[in-house]
């Protein structure tokens, strides 16, 4: 759809999965080292929403498993919420 996703990129003192800075559009893969850290990622994704970035959590399972489906919700999400140019 044209536009750039960055891998690992620092936002803040963060380090996002992905970041489409045109979208404002940050894509988290929560794998099994987020089982434990429920209270740090709401606080990490409240910080990130308050700089005006919107938020989509995937599980590894399911970009391993469905990475069409994956792909499907982010298009989805991009046609619902791109701003005008």
């Amino acid at each position: 759809m044209g536009y750039d996703f960055h891998r690992q990129r620092p936002v803040g003192t963060f380090i996002v999965d992905f970041i489409c800075q045109e979208l404002e559009l940050v894509i988290e893969v929560d794998g099994s080292s987020h089982n434990d850290r429920l209270d740090y990622d709401r606080d990490r994704e409240a910080w990130l929403q308050s700089r005006g970035l919107t938020v989509i959590r995937f599980l590894e399972r399911e970009v391993m498993d469905n990475i069409q489906g994956v792909v499907d919700a982010i298009v989805s999400w991009i046609i619902e919420n791109r701003r005008s140019v």
